[in-house]
C-alpha cells in the first residue's frame, strides 16, 4: 500500500539519550518510525552492497595504541570554514526529516544548534527556512542545491537561502538521477508531507509528491561549469558533494569549488560502488589541502571519525544517526548523537596518544 495513502505518524517526544552506539539506536527507531519512512532513512539501493560497505570498510585500516604520548583530556575543537565548532563534526543535508519526527527540520535544527555545530538544510526540507533560523543560536547553517535544469530556478532557490543567512552552497551532484531504491518501490513511498522549497520552485514535484517526480526536473548533465556558476552567483563557498574519485576532485577546485565532501550519498545511489572511505585517501593526495575535505557515509562510531581525519578528511557529517536521535528524543536526541560522537571520538584520541585534531590528521593507519 502507498505511504500516501495511509496515516503517517511520525515520533513527538522529546528526552536526552543515554547512547550506547549507534546501531541500538538505528533499531530502536525502526520500532518508532511508521516503516515507508524508516526504510527510505535507512535504506539503500540495489543489493545494498555499498550501503553495507561504507561501515565495513573502515576496518582496513586500523588505528595503532600508543600509551607513552603524554596525552591527557584530548581537545576536539576545530575550524571548518571560519567557524569555530566542538568537534570535527556537522549535520549532513537530509531530506525530510518529518520522516522521523513530527518536529521536521526545526528539532534537527535546534538539537544540532544547541551542540554548537554546522547544521546543512536540504532543498528537500519540510520546514521553511525561516523555521529552522528561529530555534538557531549563533551556528552556521549551509544550504544543500540539487540543481534544477532552469538556472532562473536555482538563481531563486539560491537568492531564498542566502536571505536566510546560508554562508555555504553545497552542491549534491551525485543525484541526478535516483538510485535504484528497491525497498522505497515495495513500499510504493511518496512523501506523506509538503516540502515548501520544492513546491514553490520545482513544479512537477506538486501532484503526487512521489519520488521520481522529484527527478523530472533536476539537471542530469553537472559538469565544471555549474560549480563556477553556483560559485559566481552565489558568492559563497561551493561545497561539493557526492565526490569519489581524484579526478572530480581536482575538476571541482579547478572550476571554483571551496571545499570537496566525499560522499557516495550513503550507499543510496550506485550500488556496487566502493565504501565512500575507501576512496577517501586518494581524493585527499589529490586536493593537497587546498580546500577542505568534509566526508560521509558510514560513520557510527568515534573510530570512525578518528580514520577519516587520519585519512584526510577535516571534519565528517553525521546523517542517518541524527535522524535515528531524532526519532527517538526530537532536538534533544539530536543534541544527544553529537555529544556521543564527541565522547566517542575522545576516548579514541586518547587510546591513540593524540591531544588535538591537527594530531589525529598527522596519524598514520596501519
Amino acid at each position: 500500500m502507498s505511504q500516501k495513502q495511509t496515516s503517517y505518524h511520525a515520533p513527538s517526544n522529546i528526552t536526552s539519550l543515554d547512547i550506547v552506539n549507534t546501531f541500538d539506536l538505528e533499531n530502536q527507531a525502526s520500532q518508532l518510525i511508521p516503516k515507508g519512512g524508516f526504510d527510505y532513512i535507512a535504506g539503500g539501493a540495489g543489493d545494498e552492497y555499498t550501503l553495507k560497505q561504507n561501515i565495513a570498510s573502515f576496518n582496513q585500516k586500523r588505528i595503532l595504541p600508543r600509551v607513552l604520548a603524554d596525552v591527557e583530556s584530548p581537545d576536539t575543537r576545530t575550524t571548518l570554514f571560519k567557524s569555530v565548532i566542538p568537534a570535527p563534526i556537522i549535520m549532513a543535508p537530509i531530506a525530510a526529516h518529518g520522516l522521523a519526527h513530527d518536529s521536521k527540520e526545526v528539532g534537527t535544527a535546534k538539537g544540532v544548534s544547541e551542540y554548537g555545530t554546522i547544521l546543512s538544510i536540504s532543498t528537500y526540507t519540510g520546514s521553511e527556512l525561516e523555521e529552522t533560523s528561529r530555534v538557531m543560536s549563533d551556528t552556521s547553517k549551509w544550504f544543500q542545491l540539487y540543481m534544477s535544469k532552469d538556472n532562473e530556478v536555482n538563481k531563486a532557490i539560491i537568492d531564498e537561502a542566502k536571505a536566510d543567512g546560508a554562508s555555504a552552497i553545497i552542491l549534491t551532484a551525485d543525484a541526478t538521477v535516483m538510485g535504484n531504491r528497491e525497498k522505497d518501490k515495495h513500499n510504493q513511498f511518496v512523501f506523506p508531507f509538503d516540502m515548501p522549497i520544492v513546491s514553490r520552485h520545482l513544479r512537477g514535484y506538486i501532484e503526487d509528491r512521489a519520488l521520481n517526480n522529484i527527478y523530472l526536473e533536476s539537471k542530469q548533465k553537472i559538469n565544471a561549469e555549474d560549480v563556477r556558476f553556483l560559485a559566481d552567483y552565489s558568492q559563497l563557498p561551493v561545497i561539493v558533494k557526492g565526490i569519489q574519485s581524484p579526478e572530480d576532485a581536482v575538476k571541482a577546485i579547478d572550476a571554483g569549488a571551496g571545499g570537496i565532501w566525499v560522499s557516495n550519498h550513503g550507499g543510496r545511489q550506485l550500488d556496487g560502488a566502493p565504501g565512500s572511505f575507501e576512496t577517501l585517501t586518494h581524493i585527499a593526495d589529490s586536493v593537497e589541502k587546498r580546500v577542505p575535505i568534509i566526508f560521509d557515509s558510514g560513520i557510527r562510531r568515534g573510530e570512525h571519525i578518528f580514520k577519516a581525519l587520519a585519512s584526510g578528511a577535516d571534519c565528517v557529517a553525521i546523517g542517518r544517526p541524527a535522524l535515528y536521535g531524532l526519532a527517538l528524543g526530537g532536538w534533544k536526541g539530536v543534541t544527544s548523537i553529537y555529544k556521543y560522537f564527541e565522547d566517542d571520538l575522545k576516548r579514541v584520541m586518547q587510546l591513540a596518544g593524540t591531544q588535538t585534531i591537527e594530531d589525529i590528521k598527522k596519524t598514520k593507519l596501519v
